[in-house]
């Protein structure tokens, strides 16, 4: 550094008879210092002073990089510094050059420096994309040094640009968090579900829709679709976007963005005539688009539910053995569902059982497919000592008139007049 008050204190060139392009090329750092200089906010002390910092500066960059010992490594570390101190009294003092120099004046050198990198250190530890799974939450650590290493060099212009992009990922990912919580699930939850956070709101615009607040697991998602289903019909218009009750108006950007391609979606998702689970889970350009709760316990008991729900549609609540084994042979005999038959339609029943045959087994899948658990091993065996006992009676020939079939359907199962 000399005297000349136009340089600086890394030795930039003077801009007497440079022009002023030259000069606003500088780093903002340099900008900053010349304007103190000239407008008497940074005397001649303070020059010493920052001389004696910038090198102090230059040997704890160029070590925390690799080694002070190495000109290069110093030389790079020089220009690291000065790009430190320019994205901090930039950012810090929005580009006021006034200001930039107070803080030049009345801060170290080092702690400008450090400053700068504080910042780059925050944006590198925000997350770069929105899926839950791809985001450790423990912030700035030495695996993070070359990527720091590099955006030490870069321009304000490169930071403002990727921060930007930063920010509107957390910002997405802080509004998934915000819904989560509506649901009574914390960040954790949606790390160890590893979503996408655009796959949980969705989620939440559905969820408002049908005015759920219950939190989404694969039972319950696929009962809210049919809701809606129901609700708005085949339509291939979208409603209105619902924003979910209490949602932090920061936040209703990020909403409203992926509320358009739930909009996309809209007709697919009204198509009765595609299951719930085969659109969401089984076609690749839905799955992982929506989120609910891995919950395997919640899929058991919703399995024995509908499969106690089957069960007793299909024996219209009778449990008793006459009318199960009239309902087993009528599935065997490939026959509508009846736990109760008239003689009339008995004779019937044993005449197409003759004439098309009858497969057992089919009784005994309904069983291990509809029958409660705890009882499906008694009505197997109570099945199987029928089936062994009644089908040569009811495949013979001889009993051309029904006598015996008709007295053995009478006696095991529910006939009446």
């Amino acid at each position: 550094m000399t005297d000349n008050p136009d340089q600086t204190v890394t030795g930039g060139a003077s801009n007497a008879g440079s022009g002023m392009a030259l000069f606003d090329e500088r780093p903002f750092f340099e900008k900053a210092l010349a304007y103190g200089l000239a407008h008497g906010l940074i005397g001649a002390e303070r020059i010493e002073t920052l001389r004696s910092e910038a090198p102090k500066g230059m040997v704890q960059i160029a070590r925390y990089f690799g080694t002070e010992y190495l000109r290069p490594d110093l030389e790079k570390a020089r220009e690291r510094m000065v790009n430190l101190v320019s994205l901090y009294l930039q950012e810090s003092c929005e580009g006021d050059l006034q200001r930039a120099a107070q803080a030049l004046r009345d801060h170290s050198l080092l702690s400008r420096s450090k400053g700068g990198s504080d910042l780059l250190k925050a944006m590198i530890a925000m997350p770069q994309n929105t899926h839950f799974g791809m985001q450790d939450g423990r912030g700035f650590s030495d695996e993070h040094l070359p990527v720091l290493e590099r955006w030490s060099l870069r321009s304000h212009a490169d930071y403002r640009a990727e921060r930007a992009k930063r920010d509107q990922v957390a910002s997405v990912m802080d509004a998934a968090i915000w819904c989560a919580q509506q649901w009574e699930l914390d960040a954790d939850t949606l790390h160890e579900e590893a979503p996408d956070a655009e796959a949980v709101l969705r989620t939440a615009l559905l969820w408002s829709l049908a005015k759920r607040s219950v939190a989404p697991d694969w039972p319950g998602f696929a009962q809210t679709i049919a809701v809606l289903r129901k609700k708005f019909g085949a339509t291939a218009q979208p409603p209105a976007l619902v924003l979910p009750k209490g949602l932090p108006a920061a936040l209703a950007p990020a909403l409203r963005v992926v509320a358009e391609s739930l909009q996309a979606d809209w007709p697919r998702i009204m198509d009765a005539a595609t299951p719930a689970r085969k659109l969401f889970a089984q076609t690749p350009a839905f799955t992982g688009r929506y989120f609910w709760l891995e919950d395997g316990l919640a899929e058991v008991e919703d399995f024995e539910r509908q499969v106690s729900a089957a069960w007793s549609k299909a024996t219209g609540g009778h449990e008793d053995e006459g009318s199960l084994l009239t309902l087993l042979l009528c599935v065997a005999a490939g026959s509508t569902h009846k736990t109760a038959l008239t003689e009339k339609s008995a004779a019937t029943l044993i005449r197409k059982i003759r004439k098309s045959g009858m497969d057992a087994a089919l009784a005994s899948s309904f069983i291990r497919a509809y029958a409660p658990t705890a009882y499906q091993s008694d009505y197997l065996r109570m099945w199987e000592a029928f089936i062994e006992e009644a089908l040569p009676v009811l495949r013979s020939d001889a009993d051309y008139a029904l006598h015996d079939a008709l007295a053995l359907l009478r006696r095991e199962c529910n006939v009446g007049a």
